[in-house]
This record gives structure tokens, sequence and C-alpha cells, in this order.
């Protein structure tokens, strides 16, 4: 199989029509969840968030041995697109990918970006997820350690070295990576898949 870090633009957009199972990753605001959405509807694949299955109402979080089987359910059917990290979920969710696709804007953009859509969905009040009436909120975006501008902040970094090295890792040879490094870049790549 052709690793998907060294084909080029066009190759890559050709091999992710071959695969059913895709992993979108990036840091919040990388624009995961728009990108992830528009390739499973393009590929008539089945699209899932990582968040949802994570989050409960309220903000509260499920619990490992929840979440995984959530995880697992989702990752063992046959096709899907799965928008989401959890890094802690690797074992589970990349047992069966096939190609994981990973937006990697600059830091400026997605924190930008971040920024921008928290204080928008702060503003409208808009629910993240149905169900959970899960709602972000200033307060938490500017004053709290939970937040998800922090949270944007202290990954970036961390989150290139994390992925860069699994890309080269042979723990992870069975998977095409493909490292979209600008929105025009993951635009194109939509429009040649």
């Amino acid at each position: 199989m052709v690793h998907a870090a060294h084909a080029n633009e066009r190759e890559r957009s050709s091999l992710t029509q071959s695969f059913e199972r895709i992993n979108v990753v990036g840091v919040p605001g990388s624009g995961k969840t728009t990108f992830a959405r528009q390739l499973a509807g393009l590929l008539d694949l089945p699209y899932y968030e990582m968040d949802p299955l994570f989050w409960k109402p309220g903000w509260q979080e499920s619990p490992d041995d929840e979440f995984f089987r959530k995880v697992g359910e989702v990752t063992s059917q046959p096709r899907w697109v799965l928008d989401g990290n959890y890094t802690r979920t690797l074992a589970i969710k990349w047992r069966h990918v096939q190609q994981v696709i990973w937006l990697d804007p600059s830091f400026v953009r997605t924190v930008f970006r971040v920024t921008a859509r928290t204080i928008r969905r702060a503003f409208t009040r808009e629910e993240l997820w149905p169900q959970t009436g899960n709602r972000e909120s200033l307060r938490e975006a500017f004053l709290s350690r939970k937040s998800i501008i922090g949270w944007a902040i202290s990954t970036h970094g961390r989150y290139r070295k994390e992925y860069s090295a699994r890309m080269a890792s042979p723990e992870y040879a069975h998977i095409s990576f493909v490292r979209l490094r600008s929105p025009a870049e993951a635009k194109r790549f939509l429009e040649r898949t």
C-alpha cells in the first residue's frame, strides 16, 4: 500500500476513495468536523463524531469503560468516517482504521478559528450535540481551566509532535496517513475525492 504521507495530493485523494474506515484528527479549530462530514458525504460513508460519544448532559464525562465500548461499537462496523482525537482510544479506533487524515493548519489559524467559533456559539447558545444541552459559554472559554481555547493552544505543538511520530512509526505502517496543512489543501483534497 502506498503510504499517503509520501504520495502527492492527487494520489492521496484517489487513494481515499478506496477506504471505508477513516479517522479525521487535528486540534480544536482545525476544521475536523466540517471536513469529516463533507468527506463522509462524498464517499457515502456513515459519519460519527467522538465528542458526543464522550460528553453526557451537563458536560459530564463518560467513564472510560463506557466511552471505549461506544468507540468500539462504531469502529467495529465495516464503514465509517470518525471525527476526533481522544488519543487514549487509539488502540480501539486504529485497530480497523485504513486511513487517518490529519488536519494541521497553522497555530494562529487554529487559535483564531476556535476563538471565533466559541464566541459565536456562546452568543447563539447553540447546543453542541442533540439531547445533551451542552453549550459553550464565554466564562468557560476564557476563565476556566477546561477552556477549549486553552486546549487548542496547549495541544497544537504536542499534536504535531505526536502525529508526526505516529506517521513514521512501524506500529502504524498498516495505516495510510494524509497530512493537510491548510484549509486550501483540505478543500482541494475534498474536490478531488
